[in-house]
C-alpha cells in the first residue's frame, strides 16, 4: 500500500463531488473505534464526566467536517457528505463486567450521542457499529441485545444474520459487512473460544455467495480484534489458542473465505493504535495482500490523544485520511499522510 497519493488520485479528491461522465458516485464514510463510554462506578446512573465530554466533542468534530477543506499534506480537496459512521467496537466500557447498572448509563449514552438513523441522536449520519471485547466478550451481554434491536430498523440493510447480530449494507456499488468481535468459528476446529465468534464465518461466508458472487464489486468488512498477530501458523495447541483473542483457526478460515472476492478493505479497532497493512494471511505485513486499517482509539476517557479515519471510494481507488486530536477534541487536524488502495 503506497501511502502517498498518486496525480490521478489527488485530481479525484481535489475535485470534490465532481463526477467523470459514467463514473459511480463516490462513497464516503468515517471509520471511529473504542469509545468506550464509561458510566461512574460509585453513582452508575450517571456518565463519567470525562467520558461524557470527550464523546460530545467527538461528535461535534464529525459533524462540522463535511464540506470543510483539507490540507494539501493531506491530500487535499473537501470533505464530502458522508454515508455514515462505522463503528469498530467497544462501544461502551465494562460490558465485560458484572454491573448492569453502568451498562446501562453507559449504552444509554452511546446510543444518545451516536444515535442510529442520524436523525435521532447528536451524530448527523447513520451508524454502523459491531461489539467488542469490553461491549460483550461471549456476546450474551446487553450490548449485543442492543444491536439487534437496532438492526432491525439500522438504514440500508440487505442482509443480517439469524442471531441478529452480524449485517450486511451496500452504499453505491460497495458491499460493507459487519462481522462482531472476531470472524469465526471455523467448524474443523472444535474448541473452545475465548471470544465467541456467533457464527460470524458462516454469516460471511453466505453474505458473500448471495449479495456479490462474481460481481466483482468492493467489499468493506469490519470487525473489532485485530488479526496480523493471530494469523498463525496451524496447527495451535488447544490450551494455548483458548487463551487468544482470536482462534487461528479462525483467523485461516477467514482469510480462506475472502479468496476470489474484491476485499477493498479490513477495519478494526481493539489496540487503541493507527496500524495501516496489507495482509496475506500471514502474522507480518505484507507487500501484497488485503488493504488493512487499524484505527486509533476514538473518544476514551482516559487519554487525550484520539483519532479517526475518514474514507473516500471512487474511480477503482480507496483514499484514506486521518483526523486527529491531542486535546481531547477541544481541537483537531489532518495527518500529513494518505493512504491509498
Amino acid at each position: 500500500m503506497t501511502h502517498s497519493i498518486d496525480r490521478r488520485t489527488f485530481l479525484a479528491a481535489a475535485a470534490g463531488t465532481t463526477l467523470v461522465a459514467g463514473e459511480t458516485p463516490p462513497v464516503a464514510f468515517y471509520f471511529v473505534s473504542d469509545t468506550h463510554f464509561l458510566a461512574e462506578k460509585d453513582n452508575p446512573g450517571r456518565l463519567d464526566p470525562r467520558s461524557a465530554k470527550i464523546t460530545t466533542q467527538l461528535i461535534a468534530t464529525l459533524n462540522r467536517l463535511p464540506g470543510t477543506d483539507i490540507p494539501a499534506i493531506a491530500g487535499g480537496g473537501k470533505v464530502l457528505a458522508p454515508r455514515g459512521a462505522i463503528h469498530g467496537g467497544d462501544c461502551i466500557d465494562t460490558g465485560d463486567k458484572t454491573n448492569v447498572k453502568m451498562q446501562q448509563t453507559e449504552w444509554s449514552g452511546f446510543a444518545d450521542t451516536f444515535g442510529l438513523t442520524g436523525k435521532d441522536g447528536q451524530l448527523k449520519v447513520p451508524v454502523y457499529e459491531v461489539h467488542g471485547n469490553h461491549d460483550s466478550p461471549r456476546g450474551d451481554g446487553l450490548a449485543v441485545k442492543k444491536i439487534i434491536a437496532r438492526n432491525k430498523t439500522r438504514p440500508d440493510l440487505v442482509n443480517v444474520s439469524a442471531n441478529g447480530v452480524h449485517y450486511s449494507w451496500d452504499w453505491s456499488n460497495v458491499h460493507f459487512v459487519n462481522l462482531g468481535i472476531v470472524v469465526g468459528e471455523d467448524a474443523s476446529v472444535k474448541r473452545r473460544r475465548r471470544y465467541a465468534p456467533l457464527d460470524s464465518l458462516a454469516f460471511l461466508v453466505t453474505d458473500l455467495k448471495d449479495k456479490v458472487g462474481n460481481s466483482g464489486r468492493p467489499i468493506v468488512i469490519t470487525h473489532h480484534i485485530d488479526l496480523l498477530r493471530y494469523s498463525q501458523p496451524l496447527p495451535v495447541e488447544d490450551k494455548r489458542a483458548e487463551k487468544m483473542e482470536w482462534d487461528p483457526a479462525d483467523v485461516q478460515g477467514f482469510y480462506a473465505a475472502l479468496k476470489g472476492y474484491n476485499v477493498v478493505a479490513i477495519l478494526y479497532g481493539h489496540t487503541h493504535a493507527r496500524n495501516v497493512l496489507r495482509w496475506d494471511g500471514t502474522p507480518k505485513a505484507a507487500r501484497t495482500g488485503i488493504a488493512t486499517f487499524n484505527v486509533e482509539k476514538s473518544s476514551h476517557f482516559a487519554a487525550m490523544r484520539q483519532a479517526f479515519f475518514y474514507f473516500e471510494i471512487r474511480g477503482g481507488k480507496v483514499l484514506v485520511r486521518e483526523y486527529r486530536t491531542e486535546d481531547g477534541w477541544q481541537t483537531g487536524s489532518w495527518t500529513p499522510q494518505t493512504w491509498t488502495a
